[in-house]
Parts: C-alpha cells; sequence; structure tokens
C-alpha cells in the first residue's frame, strides 16, 4: 500500500494543485460565489466517504425547529437530475437516500435536491418564500455558494489531517480547506476517548484551520429497536443488514449489547434494495440457523424498504431499525450557542 501511494502521488500533486488553484480563483473573486440573505449553513468534510453527515444534519434539523426550515441536497444516486422538490410521490429514487429520509423524518421541513446549490437555494425561496435557514448537506467544496455558517466533519477513525490528496488518499481537496471552517466536529468517536487524545487531535486540527475555530467531538447514540413490521420481535440473534459508509461502529453497539450477529449482508453505501433483495433474506430465515433471528437494519436502510414498492414485501418479514443520533462528548452546549447564535444575527438584521 506504501508503494502503491508513492506511485500515485504525481497524480495526488497534480489533482490538489487544481484544487487549490480553484479555491484560490473563488477567494479572490475570480469564479463568482454568491452569498445569501439568509443563514445557509453547510455540513460537509474534506475526505470521499461517510464521516456521519446525515445525523449530524438531523441533529441541527431538532436543534433549529423553531424557525421555517429547508434541506438541500445534491441527492447523491438519485436517478433523476436538475431541482426537484420533495413532496408525496418522492421516493429514494427520486430524492437520494439522505434527502428522502429528512424527508420522510421531518414532514415539517422543506426538503429538495439539485445539483447546483445556487439554483436550489433559488428556487426553494420561490417555492417557500417564508424559509428562514438552509441547511446543506454534503456541500463543503460547493465553492459556487459562500455560506454564512461551515461546518466540517472529519472521522476519528480517518482525520483529515494524517489523510493524502486524492487518488494517494481520500481527500477531495488540501487539507488547508479546512481554514473555511467555522466549526469543526470529530465525529464517531469511542465514548471512551480520553482527555489528553482530545486536546491531542484538537491542537493537529488547529494546525489547518483559521486560529481559535471550535472543535467537538461527538459520537453515535443507539436507540432502542424501532419494528417496521408486525412480524418484528426484539431477539438477541439477528441478521444485520446494512447499506452505509461504515457499519463498524453499529456492530460494535450491538456486539457491546449481547446481540449475536448470525450473518451480517452488508451491502455497499446507498444501495438500492430490490425485492429480490427481500425474496433473498425470507429465504435465508427459512434456514435451521436463522429461524429464530430478528433483521436488524438503519434508519438509513429502513426508508429505503419502507418505500412503497418493497412495503409489502418488508411487511413480512420480521425486521426493525436501530434509531441513532449525535451525541457531543465535551461541549454540546457551546455547539448549540455557536450556531443558535449565528442564525440569531440574521434574525436581529432583518428587525432592524
Amino acid at each position: 500500500m506504501h508503494y502503491l501511494k508513492l506511485l500515485l502521488w504525481p497524480f495526488a500533486l497534480l489533482y490538489g494543485g487544481i484544487m487549490a488553484l480553484r479555491n484560490w480563483f473563488y477567494a479572490k473573486g475570480i469564479l463568482a460565489s454568491r452569498r445569501f440573505k439568509v443563514p445557509v449553513i453547510v455540513v460537509g468534510n474534506l475526505t470521499v466517504g461517510g464521516t456521519g453527515k446525515t445525523p449530524h444534519v438531523e441533529y441541527l434539523i431538532r436543534l433549529l425547529h423553531n424557525y421555517k426550515l429547508a434541506v438541500l441536497s445534491r441527492g447523491y444516486k438519485r436517478k433523476t437530475r436538475g431541482f426537484i422538490l420533495a413532496d408525496a410521490q418522492s421516493t429514494p429514487a427520486i430524492l437520494g437516500d439522505e434527502p428522502f429520509q429528512y424527508h420522510r423524518d421531518f414532514p415539517e421541513v422543506t426538503v429538495a435536491v439539485a445539483e447546483s446549490r445556487v439554483e436550489g437555494i433559488s428556487k426553494m425561496q420561490e417555492h417557500v418564500p417564508a424559509t428562514q435557514v438552509f441547511l446543506l448537506d454534503d456541500a463543503f467544496q460547493h465553492r459556487a455558494v459562500q455560506a454564512s455558517f461551515y461546518i466540517l466533519l472529519t472521522d476519528y477513525t480517518r482525520l483529515f489531517y494524517k489523510d493524502f490528496v486524492l487518488p494517494a488518499g481520500l481527500l477531495r481537496e488540501p487539507k488547508y480547506g479546512a481554514k473555511r471552517a467555522d466549526a469543526v466536529i470529530v465525529s464517531k468517536c469511542p465514548r471512551s476517548i480520553e482527555i489528553a487524545e482530545l486536546k491531542r487531535i484538537k491542537a493537529n486540527v488547529l494546525k489547518y484551520t483559521s486560529k481559535d475555530t471550535p472543535v467537538y467531538f461527538s459520537t453515535f447514540g443507539y436507540g432502542k429497536p424501532v419494528a417496521m413490521s408486525t412480524q418484528f420481535q426484539a431477539r438477541k440473534e439477528i441478521i444485520l443488514l446494512t447499506g452505509i459508509a461504515n457499519a463498524a461502529p453499529l456492530v460494535t453497539y450491538l456486539q457491546g449489547q449481547g446481540y449475536s450477529i448470525l450473518q451480517h449482508l452488508n451491502y455497499p453505501d446507498h444501495h438500492t434494495y430490490t425485492l429480490q433483495n427481500l425474496t433473498d433474506l425470507k429465504q435465508l430465515l427459512q434456514q435451521p440457523a436463522y429461524r429464530n433471528a430478528s433483521i436488524l437494519t438503519t434508519r438509513k436502510d429502513a426508508v429505503k424498504m419502507q418505500d412503497s414498492a418493497l412495503a409489502s414485501r418488508t411487511s413480512q418479514l420480521p425486521i426493525g431499525y436501530i434509531p441513532v443520533e449525535v451525541v457531543f462528548l465535551d461541549d454540546a452546549a457551546g455547539f448549540d450557542q455557536q450556531l443558535l447564535a449565528h442564525v440569531q444575527t440574521f434574525q436581529a438584521t432583518e428587525t432592524v
């Protein structure tokens, strides 16, 4: 692996140089970047792959529930193009996994997808002019919008300052892109992390951010299984079904809770479930080794299997999902206060 990185290093230098030049063009105004008159909060990362953006966006939705919110995403792996506003006919194929989950779990929030975030925000303002706050999912590199607040996530197991630019590593842009962050959250931390390690990580993060940028640490809090069908019973012997970027934290949690994972069907991130997948699951349960097992999955996977095309088949399975929420390890009040103060600054301006 070390030799492969050396071979890829020239290509990483070229890609990193292009991204650095692009960022410089935006910083100098050579490339246009539009600012809006309402708070636009970006949740994103420097690396390719999952850092826990979806649970963090949901955290923000709950935190800002007193405001008229809108969530805008590109809609990764959706089968549509252009601007689409979520409605009663929306499906994961139309919106993409995460936007569909926001739409399903937070019906009071306006949800839309668009490749161009400038177009997306503009059209959402036309459709819902009362919108007070925009949350942009995975838009840290979308420089055509000049967000009012940037939240940078970095996975504890893949800290950005230890990584390299593509293709030698997984960074989408050079590490100093972190300077745009108004707050950094180190996600997926173990609950047992020591204070000395928190300080060491923070010191390394601050080498690449603006001075005094707050650095927070979060983990996932898992709830009790939620039934997706009348067939579900909470048993300790389970088949685990996941289609997420990194299922390791969930596996660790379940094992710690005494679950026996008889089989883990670990599909790629953003997997599109089919009737055949669910038929195979049903046949698996008929085998003697699995007859007393329940199926557990994630909320992200659950919303896709509850789509109208699959719902009747899902209802025949003993399946439930594990809810997940973000839990801050060190300074939740500080993070909440920072975000609320930022939004309130815009509200105060409107009343002047």
